[in-house]
């Protein structure tokens, strides 16, 4: 039977998307497979073997011992939600007027600050740590978290969200006697929640792997030490380098993002039972 080109099409769209799948899964396997592989193994055999042959859990038990990698996580855990939790509201309090409000200069602002995306952090890594020493910030856990309690990504991401919430929702709940500020929080908020879920998930995901920040604004061997750090300090706490702790650390370090993407993604796409507004 001759098959139809849609099919033809969508055979060769699920292949390519297969083929990415696998190139993006196979180092995490490779990963995870090196962290559970036991001392009698040659990790750097060509070509590499996938499965382990006497796989073991005591590389991440000696991550354990080697490292405070319970203060390291908690410190990781504690900065990403503070970090999330500041960037959705200082995002959408700055996002709702650029949206639904009309003033002079609306525009230009947006602009500026759509224009900072282009920016790399590198360019104003150095005044932004003069300045968080400046605020007595250095060596804290409010200076890992200063640059990311907001983001232009996150504004223009948001202000693209409110735009498209029915006016009607506004005009209603106006008519209703519902302030300014009641209305992004009663009316705005709840309609724009997938959003919202997917700039956490970038916000957390960018504030748990982030390396270079942490290493300026921390001290060497400092109790605030976020897991990244962490994992990076396994080489000079062993002696030497043993690539199976690192690949458990990294392991370890990558399962709490794991596990909050599986967690938030069912959020993303909104339901159709409900306009997901608070009365």
């Amino acid at each position: 039977m001759k098959l139809r080109p849609r099919v033809w099409k969508l055979l060769g769209t699920y292949a390519l998307l297969g083929t990415i799948a696998i190139a993006m899964l196979i180092p995490l396997l490779w990963l995870t497979s090196t962290a559970l592989k036991s001392p009698n193994e040659n990790i750097l055999q060509f070509p590499p073997q996938l499965l382990p042959q006497e796989p073991t859990l005591q590389n991440f038990a000696r991550v354990w011992q080697t490292i405070p990698l319970g203060r390291y996580l908690f410190n990781s855990t504690l900065i990403a939600v503070l970090t999330v939790c500041l960037n959705l509201l200082f995002c959408a309090l700055a996002a709702y007027p650029l949206a639904r409000l009309r003033f002079r200069g609306r525009e230009a602002i947006f602009t500026a600050i759509v224009t900072t995306i282009m920016i790399p952090f590198q360019i104003v890594m150095i005044p932004l740590y003069i300045l968080t020493v400046q605020l007595k910030l250095h060596n804290t856990y409010w200076g890992v978290l200063f640059p990311a309690i907001a983001s232009a990504f996150g504004i223009f991401l948001l202000r693209q969200a409110f735009q498209g919430v029915p006016k009607e929702l506004e005009e209603a709940a106006r008519m209703d006697g519902c302030s300014e500020l009641g209305l992004w929080w009663y009316v705005m908020i709840p309609s724009i929640r997938p959003a919202l879920i997917t700039l956490a998930i970038f916000v957390f995901i960018g504030s748990w792997s982030d390396f270079l920040w942490p290493l300026i604004v921390l001290n060497p061997d400092s109790e605030y030490y976020t897991l990244p750090l962490g994992v990076k300090d396994l080489e000079g706490a062993l002696g030497a380098t043993d690539f199976r702790l690192v690949a458990a650390g990294a392991v370890i370090s990558i399962a709490p993002i794991l596990l909050f993407f599986v967690a938030m993604q069912r959020y993303i796409v909104p339901s159709e039972a409900g306009s997901g507004v608070k009365g």
